[in-house]
Parts: structure tokens; sequence; C-alpha cells
């Protein structure tokens, strides 16, 4: 079987050919960049936690800053607070060249993936039974002069940026606006009187700051500017961070060190169409996103998510065009409903239009402004693929609090093989089907291993047509005792029925598969 091929090796690209690879799916990715990207503390990202799990990749977690707590404060005044009680349950934030450094290494020590330094693409064709692409690279020892390569692949995927020469080729629009936000960020070393937790504070001087905490004592700040282009000098950043630091510290400006400043830009544009034959579309490539606190880099780790397990049950041939489709479906839409959020939020918290002045209520502004950060709402919270073509017809509605399509709890869960831990654990693999059986954290397995519907489900579970493993939980939200939920490999539900339902349960991994009829 031919590669998937990938073009480019950013955060996206890098993270969609591992997750390939651990699905036993070859992969070459077209790496036309200058290298890893730069060591930038002021260029960092922050990961929800259903796409954590990237941040916590072998030298990437020295990095990764959990978040305690969130405070939204309105004229010194604590107006919100928002308490993570886990680890499991918080946004991580680490810098972006910490997170794709950590991504290359593990690409370079994965057999199945092949790195082409160097090679941009510049044609493509779909056959219909493979994609022919040609790439351009500089020929060693002969500066100027380069060589050209043909690669055959069983799929594309076009993971090149927001200039993507993917897009380009297949003549796929990209409509949207420039500059919807620009903010002055600053990164540094100093004390600062909430160690560990992040916040927006509004109503001091320079106006309004978002604070949020890295790693050693280090501290990302944002301040938004105001429209248009101007020119942001460094010592206009300075004067926004003395009057914030000195506003937190009764007008004393501390001690610090300043590590790094830039200017964030924010964008809004969505491609067209994310699938055409073989070549899908991804990340930055697809869409822009970043304003009012939206999470362009992880949104982008959802789109590799998203993909990765609906193309390796193609490439091993369990999987058909319905599945395919469903990635634009699904992702495509849930880009488009944050966008329109940010949209529709932008003229109520920047004091902009007619809405603005007809909405005197300072604690909903605050709280658009927060959403985004701390995962809630239209702005920040996980996507939830509504009316997805993988979701068979009447499946679980009224048996858990989760509706099909959203992102399943992280509830503890016990393995057959007496393994424990949560939900997240097992993501990434096999189809999970997971029984609510009260008293199964006292028992061991084996004393329930052969107790009540275990033995059928077991089997059942070995003979569906994709690899599926069976866990057990105490309780989940909503859920009587013997439900069963289905779960997808990116963690969102298929169905909640009855353990007792061999025959939804096969129409839930068949919708899987894109297999199942419109209702």
């Amino acid at each position: 079987m031919l590669p998937v091929i990938i073009a480019g090796a950013g955060p996206t690209g890098l993270a969609l050919a591992l997750a390939l690879a651990r699905r036993e799916v070859p992969v070459v990715v077209l790496d036309g960049g200058q290298g890893p990207s730069p060591r930038r503390l002021a260029r960092t990202c922050v990961l929800p936690p259903d796409t954590a799990h990237w941040a916590w990749l072998p030298g990437a977690g020295q990095d990764a800053a959990v978040w305690s707590a969130w405070r939204t404060m309105h004229r010194g005044r604590e107006v919100r607070r928002v308490e993570f009680p886990s680890p499991g349950t918080a946004p991580v934030q680490l810098p972006q060249h910490v997170l794709e450094g950590a991504l290359r290494a593990a690409v370079a020590g994965h057999s199945r993936i092949r790195m082409a330094a160097g090679h941009r693409l510049s044609q493509l064709e779909d056959t219909g039974q493979e994609v022919v692409v040609h790439t351009a690279a500089e020929a060693p020892g002969e500066r100027g002069r380069e060589r050209e390569r043909t690669w055959r692949g069983s799929y594309l995927v076009g993971c090149d940026g927001k200039r993507s020469t993917v897009r380009k080729l297949l003549g796929i629009g990209f409509p949207g606006r420039t500059n919807v936000e620009r903010y002055a960020v600053a990164a540094l070393r100093a004390e600062l009187p909430w160690p560990g937790e992040a916040g927006l504070h509004r109503g001091i001087p320079p106006g309004e700051v978002t604070v949020r905490p890295l790693t050693e004592g280090r501290w990302r700040l944002d301040w938004p500017l105001p429209p248009g282009d101007g020119l942001v000098t460094p010592d206009a950043v300075l004067d926004r961070l003395h009057a914030t630091l000195a506003a937190w510290h009764d007008g004393e400006v501390p001690e610090y060190d300043l590590l790094d400043t830039g200017v964030h830009v924010c964008h809004q544009r969505l491609a067209r169409r994310w699938r055409t034959g073989r070549v899908f579309l991804a990340g930055d490539a697809a869409h822009l996103l970043g304003a009012l606190g939206t999470q362009r880099v992880a949104e982008n780790l959802r789109d590799a998510d998203n993909l990765a397990w609906k193309l390796a049950l193609a490439w091993h041939g369990d999987g058909g065009e319905a599945l395919l489709d469903s990635y634009e479906a699904e992702r495509r839409g849930a880009v488009g409903h944050r966008l329109r959020a940010v949209d529709q939020a932008l003229p109520l918290v920047r004091g902009r239009g007619v809405a603005a002045r007809l909405t005197g209520r300072t604690r909903a502004r605050l709280a658009l402004l927060a959403d985004g950060h701390v995962g809630a709402g239209p702005l920040g919270a996980p996507p939830r693929y509504d009316g997805s073509p993988l979701t068979p017809p009447g499946t679980g509605l009224s048996v858990t609090d989760t509706p099909p399509g959203a992102p399943v709890a992280d509830v503890a869960v016990t393995a057959l093989d007496g393994s424990r831990g949560t939900v997240r654990d097992w993501l990434g693999g096999k189809v999970l089907l997971i029984l609510t059986a009260p008293g199964s954290q006292v028992w061991e397995p084996r004393h329930w291993l052969s107790a009540g519907l275990m033995p059928e489900l077991s089997a059942m579970a070995q003979a569906l047509p994709l690899p599926a493993e069976l866990l057990v939980t105490e309780g989940y939200p909503g859920t009587s005792p013997h439900t069963l939920l289905v779960v997808r490999p990116d963690g969102h539900l298929v169905g909640a029925l009855p353990g007792t339902d061999h025959a939804g349960i096969r129409a839930c991994v068949a919708a899987m598969r894109g297999d199942a009829q419109p209702g």
C-alpha cells in the first residue's frame, strides 16, 4: 500500500503523521520549511483538556504549565473564578517551539514515518486510485539549483499553512478577514500575585491584559491593540508592561526579566472545501482563528485527531467515502461555528457598533472575553459534532448527559486485564465500549469477568468489524447501571444504549465506518 503524504511539518502535520503511524499507516512528510521553529517564549499555545495529550510527549512535559485556576478581574475586583480541580480538567500552556520540537523528536524515532527535508510541493495529481505529488528541493552542494522528485501516495493532506500550496493547486477559496484583532505580547520572569493562575484584568492601566503562567516563574502577557496596522515599538510594549506591573504591586514596578516580546495578529478565514477526492486540508491551510481567546493550535490538533483515525481505517480497508466525507462535515462545521461566535461577540466586547451600546452588562462582556481561554461556551467549549453522519439516528438520546457527537467525560475506567486509568488513557487507538457497572472498582476483574453482561459483551467486542476494547466504570453522568457507551478513537460519543442491545452496539460501530443509512 502507498503511504499517506503530508505536506507541511508544523505541529498539525507532525501530529497527524505520528497519529497515523501509531495506527500502522506509513507516512511521508514533505518538510519544505527552514527547519524547526525559532525559540520564542512570546509564541505559546494553550491546549484544552481534549488536546492536552500532545503536551505530554517526551521532551515537552517539563515546559507544560497546567493552570490551577482562572480569575476575571474588573477594576481590581474579582468577578469570576474558575477552578480546575485536577490536571486532567485544566488547560495546559507551553511554548510552541517546545511542542514542535517534541513532535519532531517523536516522528524522527518512528520507523513508519519518512521525513523529506527541504522538499516543497509544486504540483499534484489525483488519479482516483492514488495521488501523484511533484516536489522541488535544493540539490546537495549545488546552491541555487533545484532537483525535482515524484512521490506517489494513497492520500495527500495539506498541512502547509495559511499560504497553502495544496489549497491553491486545488483552486479552493479561502474567504475571511485579516487583522481581526492584534495584541502586544511580552514574556517575562517575575513574581506575580497569582502563581499558577491565568486571568483577565480589565479596568486597570493600560486598560486590559490577559496573563497566563508558563513554567519556572515565567509568564505571558497580552494587551489588545487599537484597530489598524500601526507600528508597535519596543518602548510602547515596555510602557504597557510597566503600567500593568505597577497596578498589580501598589504603584511600584517589581524586578523582572523581560524574555521576549512580539505582536500577535489574529485572522479569520475558512476554506470553502476541506476535501477534494484523495486530498484533504488541515490546520492553518483550512482555517485561521485566534481572536477573543480562541485557540488556533488546539483547533489544528483537533483536525489531526479527527482525520487520523478515519484515514487509518480507510487505508486499512475498513472505511469508505462516507467516513472520509465526515471529516469535512464535522470539522469545518465546528470551526465555522466558532468563527461565527467570534463575529457575534466582537462588537459586544470591543465596543464597536450598535450592539455594544445596547449591551451594558459588564459581566456578560467579561464572560465572553474569558470563555475562549477557559474552554466554555461557543468560543471555547470542545467541539460537538451535532448531526454527524457517523451517528446512527435515534441513538443515545435519553440515557446519558452526553449527546451523540460530543466529547465523553473523562471518568475513571478499568480494563479487563485489571489496568486502571481514565478514558483519555485509552483514546487514540481502538473503539471503546464503556459499561457502567457499579461496584467494579471494589472487586478485582477476575470476580466480575464471568458475571452479568460481561461474558456476552466481551465476546461481542471481539467479533466487531473494528478493533474494540471493553472498559467498565463505576458511573457516568446521567446514565443508569448497565448502560454502554460507544466511543470513537478521538473521544467523541457515537451512542449510549443498554448493554444488552447488541444490535444497537453493532449499528453504532457500523455508523463509525460510514455504513449507517440515513434516518
